[in-house]
């Protein structure tokens, strides 16, 4: 099923309720619930797992190291074998299938969270930026991806009307998502920075989520229908904006390629793709560089306009996917995640059920 040496699939997922503060909460208390669900949902307990990896961002937590804390929600007993991916837990999910592909371990926990109330978010994120040229100038999150909205306009590939359509679409498939932060539409608001108002934006929220991975015949051990990982693959754009065209996303093309999302022969089609687009013109911009048709529903959980918090949102759209294989809802998916600005880093995963179920 796998060109890799290995199949492995997503067995199990787990999610917080996102919530817009969570002061009354630590890191090791938000992810300790999610965890405990996730391995209760596999049937595994921490000595069970052969390889642990999370994802999470210092500048988010204010304090060097801060992953380490969150393993006590892991537990110290018994040891483990655990890695730290400084970024979105999608790339922590990477580390892990390949860690998996190696045949070293059978099982594998992989959670990612993040704490986006304490702070400015649109401060802190400029600091992903260019050092020399570009951070000086402190251009937040919302202004740059209003470039790219406005580049997307000029171009004629939407206009503020579409744009605000897909935030009533993700919004109100969000209204099934227990967790989402904001289900329902609701109305577009005014200007933050033109022409993305409020609802072309994504949340602010605090939230956590963990997935369990097996290989083989042990993944079918553990679910009834495992989401298995057919191809998997990362890549990244230019580090300075002013080089790329912000209409267009070679890399999640190319990342897509490289996973077999474009196989002519495979089995079954695209059915369903959660893509990690926290503003609507980004999701222009993926459907395009993905070739996504109208056959293919698009993030029936919401996405990132009904969630978005920051290092678990691409995971969690993995993790969305892999779960409506497991309920028998999709057949084949593409789990799409996203870090850096204007969608400058791009992982791309294919999920499909077994054929014979």
């Amino acid at each position: 099923m796998s060109e890799g040496p290995r199949d492995v699939a997503i067995v199990a997922f787990a999610q917080s309720d996102h919530r817009r503060r969570t002061d009354e909460l630590s890191e090791v208390e938000m992810v300790m619930p999610v965890l405990h669900e996730v391995l209760d949902a596999a049937g595994l307990t921490t000595a069970d797992i052969g390889f642990t990896c999370s994802g999470s961002s210092d500048y988010l937590a204010g304090r060097a190291f801060s992953f380490t804390m969150t393993l006590d929600g892991v537990g110290a007993w018994p040891p483990i074998s655990e890695s730290h991916v400084e970024t979105d837990g999608a790339w922590a999910l990477y580390e892990a299938w390949v860690k998996l592909l190696t045949g070293e371990v059978d099982t594998a926990l992989v959670y990612a969270y993040g704490k986006s109330s304490p702070g400015s978010v649109r401060d802190v994120l400029t600091r992903q930026l260019d050092p020399y040229y570009t951070a000086p100038l402190w251009p937040d999150s919302v202004a740059l991806a209003a470039l790219q909205a406005q580049a997307l306009i000029d171009a004629g590939d939407t206009d503020e009307t579409a744009l605000a359509a897909l935030a009533v679409r993700s919004r109100s498939d969000a209204a099934a998502n227990p967790h989402a932060q904001l289900p329902g539409a609701r109305p577009q608001g005014d200007h933050v920075v033109a022409p993305l108002r409020t609802g072309d934006c994504p949340p602010i929220g605090d939230g956590a989520a963990a997935v369990v991975l097996a290989a083989g015949d042990r993944a079918r051990e553990l679910c009834a229908r495992p989401a298995w990982i057919t191809g998997m693959d990362h890549r990244v754009e230019a580090h300075a904006l002013g080089v790329r065209d912000l209409t267009d996303s070679p890399s999640t093309r190319l990342a897509a390629e490289r996973a077999g999302a474009f196989d002519p022969a495979a089995a079954r089609p695209l059915d369903t793709a959660e893509l990690h687009a926290p503003f609507t013109s980004q999701e222009v911009v993926l459907r395009k560089a993905l070739g996504l048709g109208d056959d293919v529903r698009i993030n029936p959980s919401g996405g990132a306009l009904a969630a978005n918090p920051l290092m678990a949102a691409g995971l969690i759209r993995l993790g969305e996917a892999a779960a409506r294989i497991h309920r028998g809802e999709s057949h084949r998916a593409l789990a799409h995640a996203t870090s850096g600005p204007c969608l400058q880093q791009n992982l791309v995963a294919v999920l499909e059920a077994d054929p014979r179920a």
